[in-house]
């Protein structure tokens, strides 16, 4: 094999694994965004669950003292 033989070779090796290497740094990053996407849509889902949860606490709460006022109405109109 002459060298100018050898050197190409090498080159396209190079090339080669050069090019391997970018295409693992990009899956690698496509891996990353999308873990990073998977993450937010998951906090949105917890925050939005939070949301839900306190909404039905205020309701909860409210009814509650709805039925206090009403019985302390009740009560004084009773004479007491």
């Amino acid at each position: 094999m002459l060298a100018s033989d050898m050197k190409q070779l090498i080159n396209s090796m190079e090339n080669t694994i050069k090019l391997q290497n970018r295409a693992r740094a990009e899956r690698r990053a496509d891996k990353a965004a999308r873990e990073q996407q998977e993450f937010k849509e998951k906090l949105m889902r917890i925050s939005t669950g939070e949301l839900e949860l306190e909404g039905m606490a205020r309701k909860g709460k409210g009814a509650q003292a709805a039925v206090q006022r009403d019985q302390l109405i009740g009560l004084m109109m009773a004479g007491f």
